[in-house]
């Protein structure tokens, strides 16, 4: 877009994404301010337009703060606050007073109802355009001042420059951001990855991919600490991934960087205990001796090609009979369907990580007002600081949550009448 013929600004929001929208948009809303949110990349809204399959989970059903922050694995107890000044429920009213209208799935994510990620983009870039917010895309940020004059000066890659009252970063994962900051004073908590699927060394298990088992019981080893985690996984012909894998991901992110992606997980496959796996074995026994563990797999909950990997494993000949089975191999057996253990040899072959953990620490933000405690008038809104979720719409919702507290207070503090 054509840049204005002025080069002085209330606010300056670098970085064209959902948290730099959702603050650029609030303040100049609010406050009547004159805002310029400048973008590196030649379109806005990318991460926006590619999440969800195309289809952007902008938030989760997930209503009450205090179970809200549960699905961060880092921040969770400083961001509390936060979502009770604007929460999922918010967001939801945020955009359907913007002709938005999302709808929940079972699992609790949201999506605009078209299925359409276009569907929120073509909403913050009308809101945005309609408060009055000037965007500069294909302009790069390099460097960013604060004056004596209490005021910033922005200097970018094709060395055009601006002044402002205020700045706010928000430029997510992107290197750019945290360079920014450090030289206006904050420190950097290391950016490692989160939320990728698992790479296995064991090749059977590759064989059943495309399979997707429920309540699937996970441990995580870690050199320093443990994990565990319930839920739905997917085999696929690299290792492991679904939700759960994703949510172990996120939780031991940082330890896992550390052991360079090599760990133990071990999978319990079935919801029951000893004792009752114990009595089922037996009662397959005596009810159906005469038929083959091939054809006799009395665990619905594991599926068939799994099931046999399983008897191949142990050595078990899947033509023999129940009636048949030996108590060795029968220990064999119950030990895999109770403690499954895989070597993981690194993150899935795409690095389709779509989150860091790390960035600016929570320490160093006054996190009523998403300003900094090293540099006034500097604000961070969404990823770029040290908070991140699990999938499901919870990164999004900080985006929103970050980006609407901080516009809230910067159209208060610099507030033009109109």
């Amino acid at each position: 877009m054509h840049l204005p013929s002025r080069r002085k600004f209330d606010l300056i929001v670098v970085g064209g994404g959902a948290a730099g929208f959702m603050a650029a948009i609030t303040a100049s809303e609010r406050g009547n301010l004159s805002v310029l949110l400048i973008e590196a990349n030649s379109q806005t809204l990318e991460k926006v337009r590619i999440s969800g399959g195309g289809r952007c989970n902008v938030t989760n059903a997930c209503w009450d703060p205090k179970d809200l922050v549960l699905n961060y694995p880092r921040g969770s107890s400083w961001i509390l606050n936060s979502f009770r000044r604007f929460a999922s429920g918010d967001a939801v009213a945020w955009f359907a007073e913007r002709g938005v209208n999302l709808i929940t799935e079972k699992d609790g994510r949201m999506f605009p109802s078209s299925n359409s990620s276009s569907e929120i983009i073509s909403c913050l870039r009308h809101t945005a355009q309609s408060s009055g917010v000037n965007i500069r895309t294909n302009l790069k940020v390099k460097i960013v001042k604060k004056l004596s004059t209490n005021e910033f000066s922005i200097t970018c890659s094709d060395e055009s420059s601006f002044n402002s009252r205020s700045v706010l970063l928000a430029t997510g994962s992107n290197p750019s951001g945290r360079k920014i900051a450090t030289d206006l004073g904050h420190t950097i908590v290391k950016p490692v990855p989160s939320l990728y699927s698992f790479q296995a060394r064991s090749n059977d298990i590759t064989t059943c991919s495309g399979l997707a088992l429920n309540n699937v019981d996970l441990k995580l080893i870690t050199t320093n600490k443990t994990f565990y985690e319930r839920g739905r996984i997917l085999i696929t012909h690299w290792g492991f991934s679904g939700p759960s894998i994703l949510r172990l991901s996120a939780f031991a992110a940082r330890e896992l960087y550390f052991d360079n992606y090599k760990f133990n997980l071990i999978i319990n496959w079935i919801n029951c205990d000893f004792a009752t796996v114990n009595s089922i074995f037996d009662n397959c026994r005596a009810n159906n001796g005469n038929k083959t563990l091939h054809s006799c797999n009395p665990f619905s909950d594991i599926p068939k090609r799994l099931w046999l990997i399983f008897l191949k494993r142990v050595g078990i000949d899947q033509s023999i009979k129940w009636a048949e089975l030996k108590l060795t191999k029968k220990k064999q057996l119950i030990n895999i369907l109770f403690l499954d253990n895989y070597s993981i040899k690194g993150r899935g072959p795409f690095k389709d990580e779509f989150v860091t953990a790390g960035g600016i620490p929570l320490e160093e933000v006054n996190l009523s007002n998403m300003e900094s405690l090293k540099t006034s008038d500097l604000f961070f809104a969404g990823e770029l600081m040290d908070v991140d979720g699990i999938t499901g719409g919870f990164n999004f919702q900080h985006c929103w949550t970050s980006g609407w507290i901080a516009g809230s207070f910067i159209s208060k503090k610099y507030s033009r009448s109109k």
